[in-house]
């Protein structure tokens, strides 16, 4: 299988993919979806457990993507490489980080979760540095995100942090889930040629399909207990909103902005959901938490580079 660099001009292996306004509102509204995966999540996993949450998730969106690519006169490839590469994508990008955040919340806030899902950036400017020809360390890089985690701890405020030294297997899981979302953004570089429905078509159905059996091994659903109707409509709103649309944002701001400014979208998840709970919930905006999300923004400027090399 060649390397995803061994397809690009020789120039594109030297320059590393630059942010653009459209790419920064593609970064935005997935944060926006993704943001509200967290509060759904925790009403689901109250009643279903974590891994059936993560089947019924990847399952609908999948139909729903796959009804999308047909009635817009696409198909699903027949290739049985490419779906080689979906089934790993779904193992990396669905199966494994969905069931463990899932299982970390049932352990650990929501506020500390979103705080552990956001190193995904360090561990993604890691990988892509020692796998990537376009993507090395930079110190501009590497202090954005730094900054953009500490002013995640400052946003969600010490609450958040209860429990940081007691379950640690929640914690544990939820970092486990950030390194397989990095190892996704590397790998989902080889599939830049495929369209975005196509590829997230692909992905989420291997997710589905490795699941499906899991779930009837384990969680048995059929003996559950029938969830109430919040339950279910949160795992129809992760499916639709934050899966299937959202993954079709996801492929092509990989695309369009290359593994590393794509993992940058968890940096911004917290704040989508603070804002969020502004908009829709009455929530109050507390000091703490614009401050936080000062300090995420100065971390992405710093990441993103332009004012400093227009003053330079």
């Amino acid at each position: 299988m060649n390397k995803p660099e061994q397809n690009l001009p020789q120039s594109a292996q030297q320059i590393a993919p630059q942010m653009t306004l459209g790419t920064w509102g593609l970064l935005i509204l997935l944060s926006l979806l993704w943001s509200g995966a967290f509060f759904f999540g925790q009403v689901a996993v109250r009643e279903i457990p974590p891994v059936t949450v993560a089947l019924g998730r990847v399952g609908i969106a999948a139909i729903a993507l796959i009804i999308f690519v047909y009635a817009s006169g696409d198909r699903l490839p027949g290739d049985f490489r490419l779906w080689r590469m979906f089934a790993f994508m779904g193992l990396v990008n669905n199966v494994i980080p969905f069931s463990l955040i899932l299982f970390g919340q049932t352990q650990i806030t929501s506020g500390l979760a979103s705080i552990l899902n956001a190193t995904t950036p360090i561990f993604t400017v890691i990988l892509a540095h020692f796998l990537t020809v376009d993507e090395k360390f930079s110190a501009p890089r590497v202090a954005g995100v730094g900054c953009g985690i500490a002013g995640i701890a400052v946003m969600m405020g010490w609450d958040a942090m209860q429990g940081a030294t007691d379950n640690i297997v929640g914690q544990v899981a939820v970092l486990g889930a950030a390194m397989s979302y990095a190892v996704a953004i590397i790998f989902g570089r080889r599939l830049r040629s495929i369209k975005p429905t196509i590829a997230a078509s692909g992905q989420l159905t291997s997710a589905t399909l490795i699941l499906l059996p899991v779930v009837l091994i384990i969680d048995q659903p059929w003996a559950l207990p029938m969830p109430g109707w919040a339950a279910i409509g949160s795992v129809v709103a992760i499916a639709i909103g934050s899966t299937s649309l959202a993954y079709i944002i996801y492929f092509r701001l990989l695309q369009a902005a290359g593994s590393t400014n794509a993992s940058l979208v968890t940096l911004l998840i917290p704040p989508g959901a603070i804002l969020l709970g502004v908009v829709f919930l009455g929530e109050t905006l507390q000091l703490t938490q614009v401050l936080g999300m000062a300090i995420v923004g100065l971390g992405l400027i710093i990441i993103d580079g332009r004012l400093f090399r227009r003053s330079s």
